[in-house]
């Protein structure tokens, strides 16, 4: 048996079925078709066999250069046109068996050729930008990102809508640039990952992708939005505001989250219905005049107790910087007792930022609710040395400052200007209004 064959194992009570996986132990391990691994004792094995061999790479190729072939001949006149753009991530993802790890490494028309229902709904295109996992990306990437959606859409005039997949790490940092860049644009773009790689029994993966493609299909979106599952179960997936999502879970399924909202829509993944649930969250209000540039000196930091008043020194000389503050927006600036006079040190650093004109914004450690700096006496005080509120998520405000300093501000002069489009709700992703019914929906 070498490392990648599919293997059949008998031990005394039971059959196992799975890949052979790479392991330092004693152990045999297989990888099984719900995508977990098991370890097996060698001295409880009765028989083993190879079912398939792992060496088919070159019988793959040319395979899915096969059903490339045919896809580009059979396109369907009266389906829509959904074009694919690939940026890596688990969904483009399966397991290197040198290492046992999951590493991106799927190629554009091999994720098509795995979920042939999508060719049932529209005519789709595919197109790979880059194949990295999410944790490594940097503004440059999510620029190239907007900067590929926008030749496309001009090339393309026929395009129903785009689908782009995205590691779901920081899935809702590049939501809410692409939000941000692109408002106003006139088809969808639905951003759609993986809890699970596309190559496990378990994966979420195509799921995914066809209810995103179904939402593109039928209905008359437009902006951008995040596809994923409502439930650990396949049932239905349902369609998020860019700006008022969060991951809320490392690794189930329906890890993403609508936070003060409710959904835009769901789709039922058996019967392809879809349901509006806030219609009202996809008003195009604004013209499309893409802005691309982000700032790249912005920066996010987190109050928490006993703060190092040393660590808001690392960002000087940022044109921005967010403070996730906790509860209403607080900080630990207030010198009460014996044990708190460090704080007027972190006041200090603040200060200092401040009057270096770094912009300084608050958002709250609480994901649910507001901020609001009027109600206790550190808020106030924070406010008063120039500290300015965030009524919005902590990613979707580091992106929005990065976004407005990278498009608005030319000099110093244009901070107040700044300050004062963070409070402007430009494309409904502030928490002006949040219903009861909104928390942990």
């Amino acid at each position: 048996m070498d490392i990648g064959d599919k293997v059949r194992i008998k031990t005394k009570d039971i059959f196992y079925e799975g890949t052979l996986m790479p392991n330092e132990t004693e152990n045999i391990v297989l990888k099984l078709d719900n995508g977990y691994n098991i370890g097996i004792d060698p001295k409880k094995i009765i028989s083993k066999e190879v079912i398939t061999k792992s060496n088919k790479e070159s019988s793959n190729k040319e395979k899915l250069k096969s059903e490339k072939t045919i896809q580009s001949i059979n396109s369907n006149k009266a389906l829509p046109k959904i074009l694919i753009l690939h940026t890596g991530g688990t969904i483009a993802s399966k397991v290197d068996y040198k290492t046992g790890a999951v590493i991106p490494r799927f190629e554009p028309e091999e994720i098509i050729s795995m979920f042939p229902e999508l060719r049932d709904i529209a005519n789709i295109e595919s197109e790979l930008i880059c194949n990295i996992l999410s944790e490594n990306l940097s503004f440059n990437h999510i620029e190239k990102f907007a900067q590929t959606i926008l030749e496309k859409i001009k090339k393309e005039k026929d395009l129903k809508g785009i689908i782009l997949t995205h590691g779901t790490d920081v899935m809702t940092y590049t939501s809410s640039a692409l939000g941000f860049i692109l408002q106003g644009i006139n088809i969808p773009i639905i951003m759609v990952g993986a809890q699970r790689s596309s190559d496990r029994g378990s994966s979420d993966a195509a799921m995914n992708l066809i209810c995103a493609a179904e939402f593109i299909k039928k209905t008359d979106f437009k902006g951008v939005a995040i596809c994923m599952h409502e439930t650990s179960e396949d049932k239905n997936c349902i369609i998020l505001n860019c700006y008022k999502t969060r991951k809320m879970h490392s690794s189930r399924r329906d890890a993403f989250r609508p936070i003060n909202t409710k959904p835009i829509a769901k789709v039922d993944f058996k019967t392809k219905q879809i349901e509006f649930v806030q219609k009202n969250q996809y008003k195009n209000i604004n013209e499309f005049n893409p802005q691309i540039n982000l700032e790249k000196s912005v920066g996010i930091i987190k109050a928490y107790p006993n703060m190092n008043p040393k660590l808001f020194d690392a960002f000087s000389g940022y044109k921005g910087l967010i403070v996730e503050g906790t509860a209403l927006g607080h900080a630990p600036i207030m010198d009460v007792d014996e044990y708190s006079k460090d704080n007027k040190k972190v006041k200090e650093s603040i200060r200092i930022l401040i009057d270096s004109e770094t912009l300084v914004f608050m958002t709250s450690q609480s994901i649910y609710g507001s901020v609001q700096m009027h109600v206790y006496s550190c808020g106030v005080e924070l406010t008063n040395m120039g500290v300015s509120p965030a009524r919005m998520l902590t990613e979707t405000a580091y992106i929005k400052l990065a976004w407005l300093l990278g498009n608005y501000w030319k000099s110093k002069k244009d901070n107040t200007r700044i300050i004062e489009l963070m409070q402007t709700n430009i494309d409904g992703e502030i928490f002006d209004r949040i219903e009861e019914d909104t928390y942990l929906i």
